[in-house]
């Protein structure tokens, strides 16, 4: 049976060229203290930096700044945000980057609002949970992890070498600006890290042993047919208007929850990925990308074919008349190709500076010292067994 669920995205999203000229009348309709963390050098070089401020300042708000939020946020920029919101008695963030800025902006947003560590939202043991939290406005400059019209957050915390995600409700932005143009300067690794992480996100869903709604198995295959035609027009000409709008609002449905309907399995790579990057800080798209066709193999059995051969037919468009085996290996070596080939990304763990020494470890903190109930019911041994498919 098909599963009943509850769907509400109330994120105003403004798309396309000059939308900033709205930026003040939104953040004016939560204070006038501003807090605006953004991550590396790449705002202010674009002149999107002195765009912003420009709006703030006319509109007679008052700005403060936090500059150097990493990729792969840290638990500590998290902190420092929260205490900023605290002493400066801030009325909205705004976050002004990718995936990365936003996320740590929302648990600044979280961490504002109470009197303990903003890492205990995040620490799976404690079990505490965001009721509320400072309004947060993001601007994004990455076609990546959908951050801007979702309520979660990655976080990674280099004591306690853990990278955890959470989704909270009030942690929803208010309003999202996306223009195409602000990804012009992207490059072309980043984009295809970024395609990666936008493919990863629908195939966590779309591969499944629930019924499915028919209509949503047609629209992630769209999306995906969709991050497959432009992520490589993006890369060889990345002020390609065209191919940068559909990258970036595919990567907002991808995981703003239109797409999982009633379906109610866990996702597998991400976990596993959350684990390398927490130890080995390589870039998240790169570490789903080379799982994912792993795991993909890793799962291929007769149980599981049909979903392969629904993929490969409707994504890659193979012959129907195939044998199912055959067809569902030929979409994971199509999944495959593009990602090592179109894209250009790293195959395999040593390339990127991985080995064995923590797979154990990593394993079976993927799994929650149980299993991970997705796709295929994952156990240490098996997240370990895939890892060691990476390896070659």
């Amino acid at each position: 049976m098909i599963n009943d669920f509850i769907y509400d995205i109330p994120v105003r999203v403004y798309f396309g060229r000059d939308q900033l000229r709205h930026l003040s009348a939104e953040l004016k309709k939560y204070g006038q203290r501003v807090l605006m963390p953004y991550g590396g050098g790449s705002v202010k070089r674009t002149g999107l930096y002195d765009r912003i401020v420009k709006e703030i300042r006319e509109a007679g708000l008052e700005l403060f700044e936090l500059g150097g939020i990493e990729p792969n946020p840290r638990i500590d920029s998290v902190r420092k945000g929260a205490q900023m919101c605290k002493q400066h008695h801030i009325d909205v963030l705004l976050a002004v980057g990718g995936g990365s800025v936003i996320d740590a902006t929302k648990f600044m947003a979280a961490g504002a609002c109470v009197d303990f560590d903003p890492w205990d939202f995040l620490d799976y043991g404690k079990k505490v949970t965001v009721e509320k939290a400072l309004p947060i406005v993001d601007i994004l400059t990455l076609a990546a992890t959908g951050s801007e019209m979702d309520c979660g957050g990655v976080i990674t915390n280099p004591e306690t070498k853990d990278k955890n995600g959470m989704m909270y409700p009030p942690l929803l932005p208010k309003a999202s600006f996306l223009d195409p143009t602000n990804t012009f300067t992207v490059s072309a690794y980043q984009t295809a890290c970024g395609a990666a992480d936008m493919m990863s996100h629908i195939i966590e869903v779309y591969f499944n042993m629930n019924q499915d709604l028919y209509m949503l198995d047609c629209f992630m295959e769209g999306l995906m047919k969709t991050i497959i035609r432009y992520a490589p027009v993006a890369m060889k000409n990345p002020e390609d208007y065209e191919a940068r709008a559909n990258l970036m609002w595919a990567g907002s449905w991808a995981i703003n929850g239109f797409v999982n309907g009633g379906k109610q399995q866990a996702w597998s790579c991400h976990p596993m990925e959350h684990e390398l990057s927490a130890i080995y800080d390589i870039t998240h798209g790169l570490g789903l990308a080379i799982l994912t066709p792993r795991w993909m193999e890793y799962c291929l059995d007769e149980t599981t074919v049909a979903k392969y051969v629904q993929f490969g037919i409707n994504v890659f468009g193979l012959d129907p008349s195939a044998a199912p085996m055959e067809t569902a290996r030929l979409a994971i070596e199509r999944l495959g190709d593009f990602l090592f080939n179109t894209l250009g990304l790293k195959r395999t763990f040593p390339e990127v500076g991985i080995d064995r020494q923590h797979f154990s470890l990593m394993a079976r903190k993927a799994v929650g010292g149980a299993t991970l109930p997705g796709f295929k019911t994952l156990g240490q041994h098996d997240v370990e067994a895939i890892f060691e498919m990476c390896m070659k």
